[in-house]
């Protein structure tokens, strides 16, 4: 099964994902791993392909959670089921200070940079990653997608989703066992 997660900012797109790899028994590629590095510094859609078909082609089966259209963007065409994270702004909002206050001073294991919720992070969760033009890509990129997809708009959704998936886990993990 190849699952790709897509969503804002702070929707919980890592967090599904971990869920879903470890249920699953599937690898995880988190995207913002592949385009930060250091003190938050940015590695160009090249390398950052690279990374990714490394990832794809090393893995049959996988979750990856991200945006980034540019880079490598097979992945949305071989995906079988693609979840889309539409949760409100402030739902977005409040996660993402939560995460910040758990991981202050630290880097997260789908983040390898310190963690941070500065202005301009505030105000791309909050306004700028909201615009018309990035919800119309956002639903863009949905629709480039293969295989099911899936709109999940708040937490209550997100734990309904969790469950039905856990009927699939037996089976998916009988199917990587072979």
């Amino acid at each position: 099964m190849k699952i790709l997660i897509i969503g804002y900012s702070g929707s919980g797109k890592s967090t599904l994902a971990r869920r879903l790899g470890e249920m699953l028994n599937l690898p995880v590629l988190h995207l913002d791993s592949v385009h930060f590095f250091g003190n938050w510094q940015e590695r160009t859609v090249e390398e950052q392909t690279e990374l990714v078909r490394r990832f794809l082609s090393q893995n049959p089966c996988w979750v990856i959670d991200g945006n980034y259209s540019s880079v490598a963007t097979e992945r949305f065409e071989t995906s079988d089921l693609t979840v889309f994270l539409k949760l409100n702004r402030f739902a977005c909002f409040f996660a993402a200070w939560k995460r910040y206050k758990q991981n202050k001073g630290r880097c997260r294991a789908d983040l390898p940079c310190e963690e941070k919720f500065d202005k301009d992070f505030r105000s791309w969760v909050l306004w700028k990653g909201r615009t018309k033009e990035r919800t119309k890509k956002m639903q863009a990129l949905l629709e480039k997608t293969h295989g099911k997809k899936v709109v999940l708009k708040n937490r209550r959704q997100i734990n309904r989703f969790v469950e039905e998936m856990q009927t699939v886990a037996p089976q998916q993990n009988h199917h990587n066992a072979e």
